[in-house]
């Protein structure tokens, strides 16, 4: 089965600690296109159910950005959290290629 994630483009000028404190984390996108790179948000709760699923650099997932940019596969490249808290703080995710 696979996994499936949808989320947003980064609003220009927003806060990474605001936009945690509203239940969304900060993302990238790597890979799609050269050097290029998209900001994106995503749920938090989606995030979390995300990595008791997939394993970084190992498990498959379609993400689509919901404004239509960009839909593809990827993988999780890196999962960065806060060394004694455990809260998630950023996702890095890279292109397989467009789905």
């Amino acid at each position: 089965m696979p996994l499936t994630v949808e989320c947003k483009k980064r609003p220009e000028g927003s806060k990474p600690n605001a936009l945690r404190r509203s239940g969304l984390l900060p993302a990238n996108l790597y890979g799609h296109n050269g050097n290029e790179s998209i900001s994106l948000v995503i749920d938090r709760k989606t995030v979390e159910t995300l990595l008791r699923k997939a394993r970084v650099n190992d498990t498959p997932i379609e993400l689509k950005i919901t404004d239509g940019e960009w839909v593809g596969n990827t993988v999780i490249k890196e999962v960065q959290a806060h060394p004694a808290k455990g809260t998630l703080y950023h996702l890095s995710f890279f292109s397989l290629g467009k789905g």
